[in-house]
């Protein structure tokens, strides 16, 4: 990797590249994951090195309207922690308030909080979900 990296909106990202950096972080790929859902998307962020690699990637999914969706921030794992996922984030937003949405929603983990609201500038709100198990139980 070189030191130089490129934000692009809507790069073309193909299915090989996205399971390669999800799996470079630890992450399980499934195969045909990226071609099923960048048509639900209003858009995604692609990052890559000074070599062509994409290295991070978000996606932005909507409601057609107002609301965007931050989803799948992903940074190839020897990559970590060098602002990649941040510049990724602020490139989302900025598209995203172009396409005329007035919020950027994003769920996270515990962990996940410092990096998104801290590093990103979410401000915490509360929220609710409810498990869709494929069984046909409910659990809430």
């Amino acid at each position: 990797m070189t030191g130089t990296i490129s934000y692009t909106w809507r790069d073309p990202i193909t299915d090989e590249e996205m399971a390669d950096l999800v799996r470079s972080h630890g992450g399980n790929a499934v195969a045909g994951w990226w071609s099923r859902i960048k048509e639900h998307s209003l858009g995604w962020v692609g990052a890559r090195d000074g070599e062509g690699a994409l290295v991070g990637f978000v996606n932005v999914a909507w409601d057609g309207g107002d609301h965007a969706f931050l989803i799948d921030t992903k940074t190839r794992g020897s990559c970590q922690r060098r602002g990649i996922g941040t510049a990724l984030v602020r490139h989302a937003v900025v598209h995203a308030r172009a396409a005329g949405c007035e919020w950027l929603h994003v769920d996270f983990e515990p962990g996940l909080r410092g990096f998104y609201v801290d590093a990103c500038g979410f401000r915490p709100t509360d929220a609710g979900l409810i498990h869709l198990p494929s069984t046909g139980e409910s659990r809430r």
